[in-house]
């Protein structure tokens, strides 16, 4: 098996994930209990965590790097469809778990989250597939 191909446990990916959510939700819930740095900027590169192990979850036996580039695409995708503004869209994005899975307006700082999330996801499979 090479260092970055190996097969995931979805027990503990689906573990992981509801934590990775649960954070990404008390970031946005408690937001003024935190630093202005973490509250801005937690929430979106959680996201995108959670997106790498979501796929790593459906896709169990992707390399790390073909997880990775799928979760950058698909977030980087959902990130640039902000930019489209109708009253069909708009109005979906009213909902507020729709605005957690769509977001409302484009920031290119949430590309810079989305690197971030994605390459914590990447990291960190890599330390953990290094030790086993």
């Amino acid at each position: 098996m090479n260092a970055t191909e190996f097969t995931r446990n979805r027990i503990v990916y689906a573990f992981i994930i509801l934590i990775i959510v649960i954070l990404g939700l008390a970031s946005r819930r408690y937001s003024e209990n935190l630093p202005e740095f973490i509250s801005t900027y937690a929430g979106d590169t959680l996201w995108a965590l959670m997106a790498f192990l979501l796929i790593g979850f459906l896709f169990p036996s992707l390399s790390i790097l073909k997880v990775a580039a799928i979760a950058l695409f698909f977030s980087f995708f959902i990130e640039f469809s902000q930019l489209y503004h109708a009253p069909w869209i708009d109005d979906i994005r009213q909902n507020r778990l729709a605005a957690l899975v769509l977001g409302r307006d484009f920031l290119w700082s949430d590309l810079v989250c989305y690197s971030v999330g994605v390459a914590m996801g990447v990291m960190t499979e890599l330390l953990w597939n290094k030790l086993r």
